[in-house]
C-alpha cells in the first residue's frame, strides 16, 4: 500500500470490515492485568496458603541448613529489618516515589500526545518512529551520569530518565489502540457531520482505552526500574542507593527489606492499573 493510499484510508474511511478492536499489539498484557483481579474468598485463601507454604519453607530450609544471615536471611529477619530500618529508609522511599510519579506524569502525557498526533498525521510517524526506536533501545539509566553533568546532582536527571522510559511505552501501545478503531464507526460519525476532535474523543479514544491502560502499566513498571537504577548510578538517596549501600555492607535482611519496598510500589502500580481497566475498559473483555 502506498503512502497516498494509507493517507486516503485515514481521511476517507469506508465500511469495509476492519480488525476487531480487541486484537492488541505485541506489548499487550491485558489478560494478565485482568488476572490480577481477585474474586471470591477461595482465591484470597489460595493466595494466603501459597504465601504461607513458600515463606514457611524458606524459613525452615535456611534454619535447617544453618545458612548465614549475610548470605541468605530468613523471612523473619527480613521482617524485623523492615521494621527497624524503616525510619532510615522512609526518606529514600519518598524520594524515589517522587521521581517516579513526576517522571511518569511527564512521560505518559508526552506519549499520549504523540500517539494522538501520529494517528492523525501518518507521514509524521515515519519521521519520528526511528527516534522513538532509538530511545527504546538505549538504556536510559546510562544517560543519568550525562544528565547529571548538565543539570546537576539533583532529582531532575532522574525524573528525565524515568520520563524517557515511560513515554515510548505509552506511545507505542496508545498508537496501536488508536489505529485499531473500527473505520465503519468513523465513517458513520463523519456522515453525521462529526469533527475530527469529536471522532477522536467519542470513538478513537474510548476504543483505544484497553491498549492505553496497558501502555500506562508497562510504562509504570519500566519507570520504576529506571528510577531505582538511576538511584544506584548517581546520588546519595533513593531506594536504589539503599540497595547498593546494604549490599556493599552485606546486610542482607535490610537489602531484602528495601527490595520488598520496591516490589510494593510495582504491585501498587499493577493493582491501580488493573482497577482502572476494570472500571473504564471492562467492556473489552
Amino acid at each position: 500500500m502506498s503512502n497516498y493510499d494509507e493517507q486516503l484510508r485515514n481521511e476517507v474511511p469506508d465500511f469495509e470490515e476492519s480488525e476487531p478492536h480487541h486484537k492488541h499489539g505485541s506489548l499487550d498484557i491485558s489478560g494478565t492485568v485482568s488476572a490480577v483481579q481477585i474474586h471470591g474468598r477461595k482465591q484470597v485463601l489460595g493466595i494466603v496458603v501459597v504465601a504461607v507454604i513458600v515463606l514457611g519453607s524458606w524459613e525452615l530450609l535456611v534454619r535447617l541448613f544453618e545458612i548465614p544471615e549475610f548470605v541468605f536471611p530468613t523471612p523473619s529477619a527480613i521482617a524485623v529489618a523492615m521494621v527497624t530500618s524503616f525510619p532510615n529508609v522512609y526518606p529514600a522511599f519518598l524520594y524515589t516515589l517522587a521521581e517516579l510519579v513526576s517522571g511518569y506524569l511527564i512521560g505518559a502525557s508526552i506519549g499520549l500526545f504523540l500517539a494522538a498526533v501520529l494517528t492523525q498525521l501518518p507521514y509524521l510517524e515515519k519521521i519520528i518512529t526511528p527516534y522513538i526506536i532509538l530511545i527504546i533501545t538505549t538504556p536510559t539509566i546510562a544517560l543519568v551520569p550525562l544528565l547529571m553533568l548538565r543539570l546537576g546532582f539533583n532529582i531532575w536527571p532522574r525524573i528525565i530518565a524515568v520520563a524517557l522510559a515511560v513515554g515510548p511505552m505509552v506511545m507505542i501501545n496508545a498508537t496501536t489502540g488508536f489505529r485499531q478503531t473500527d473505520l465503519a464507526k468513523i465513517a458513520l460519525a463523519k456522515s453525521y457531520g462529526a469533527t475530527t476532535f469529536q471522532i477522536f474523543r467519542k470513538i478513537r479514544f474510548p476504543l483505544a482505552l484497553p491498549m492505553i491502560i496497558v501502555g500506562l502499566l508497562v510504562g509504570g513498571i519500566f519507570g520504576l526500574i529506571t528510577a531505582v537504577g538511576a538511584d544506584m548510578v548517581g546520588g546519595k538517596t533513593g531506594l536504589g542507593h539503599k540497595i547498593a549501600y546494604y549490599s556493599a555492607l552485606a546486610r542482607m535482611p535490610n537489602f531484602f527489606a528495601v527490595i520488598l519496598m520496591v516490589s510494593a510500589i510495582g504491585i501498587s502500580i499493577w493493582i491501580i492499573m488493573a482497577n482502572v481497566g476494570k472500571k473504564w475498559a471492562s467492556w473489552s473483555e
